[in-house]
């Protein structure tokens, strides 16, 4: 078995990053631990060090993506694991994530099954899907497991809560690209893989469990900010600049809707900030990759067959009947 660094970044973990580097060094097979702290104040590096783990730090919080592309700059190993400090594995996860990747040379990286360590019998996350939106789906996400959920397949958008790559693949797609900070950055990864033809596979017997939203908070006015933000930064770099009608509706009607469910949860004015602010970035993202229409396409087809088969959510209800 190649060597396997898994990757954890951390910002006042305290409470649940002993429990994720315990199950990291349960493992069936050898892991070593690399923690990417991004400036906490809680004493959790240092709980990590004295835990085993190897820590590399910022002095401030710079986001998920900045601590994840300084840790990967220090791992030489053929697989890297990139992990949520609020997970815990079964002790064959890695093990089960890299024998399908080693399996095939076209399989560049692989998800198991998170369960919600609140409700065990609900899915947390299996892999993910993105709409002509720009909005993605955290596939499975609050479902009771089984159906789907339990079936392997390909895919193409790893979240990385918790997944296995191979570490050449940041070499030929690029780091994390650091202007999200958090949220979206591993969808925006993922279709970058996909414009390329580098995709992975579900492995659903490969299983953990995750608190969720342990850093920032469930539908707080930062990740709410964070989401409308990069939701129009994903537009913005992969197709803003090749629209057509239908395109075009999709986006504004997709993004509205999902303003009016950050309404609900109180979180209207950190919607309309980060869609301010997204719409203001004058940041130069490129053009459009050619395939991107057809590979957001089949990415839509997908969530809308699954969404039919497990019951609609009501976004997702009112996104394809307006769509």
């Amino acid at each position: 078995m190649p060597e396997i660094t898994a990757v954890i970044p951390n910002w006042n973990g305290a409470r649940f990053l002993p429990r994720a580097i315990e199950s990291l060094k349960a493992q069936t097979v050898p892991v070593s631990i690399l923690v990417a702290d991004n400036g906490s104040t809680d004493g959790s590096d240092r709980s990590a060090e004295q835990d085993g783990a190897r820590v590399v730090r910022l002095e401030v919080n710079q986001g998920f993506a900045r601590a994840v592309n300084l840790a990967l700059a220090e791992v030489a190993s053929p697989l890297v694991a990139i992990v949520n400090n609020d997970v815990e594995l079964e002790p064959d996860w890695a093990a089960r994530l890299a024998g399908a990747v080693l399996a095939s040379p076209d399989v560049w990286f692989a998800t198991g099954k998170l369960l919600s360590a609140r409700e065990p019998d609900r899915i947390d996350a299996t892999f993910d899907l993105v709409s002509r939106a720009g909005c993605a789906w955290r596939c499975g996400s609050g479902q009771a497991d089984g159906g789907p959920w339990s079936q392997a397949r390909a895919i193409t958008l790893a979240p990385l809560t918790a997944a296995l790559f191979r570490r050449e693949l940041f070499d030929r797609i690029g780091l994390l690209d650091e202007r999200f900070e958090s949220y979206l950055e591993d969808v925006d990864f993922g279709i970058r893989c996909a414009l390329e033809g580098l995709n992975g596979v579900y492995v659903p017997e490969a299983q953990g469990t995750h608190q969720g939203s342990a850093t920032l908070g469930v539908w707080s006015p930062r990740m709410v900010y964070l989401l409308a933000r990069n939701q129009v930064y994903l537009v913005s770099k992969h197709y803003a600049r090749n629209w057509n009608a239908g395109t075009l509706w999709r986006v504004l009607m997709g993004q509205m809707l999902w303003g009016l469910v950050a309404t609900r949860h109180g979180a209207a004015f950190a919607w309309l900030r980060g869609k301010w602010d997204g719409l203001n970035d004058r940041a130069d993202f490129g053009s459009p990759h050619p395939r991107i229409h057809h590979v957001l396409g089949e990415s839509e087809n997908l969530l809308r067959d699954l969404q039919e088969s497990t019951g609609m959510d009501r976004y997702w209800r009112l996104y394809f009947a307006l769509a």
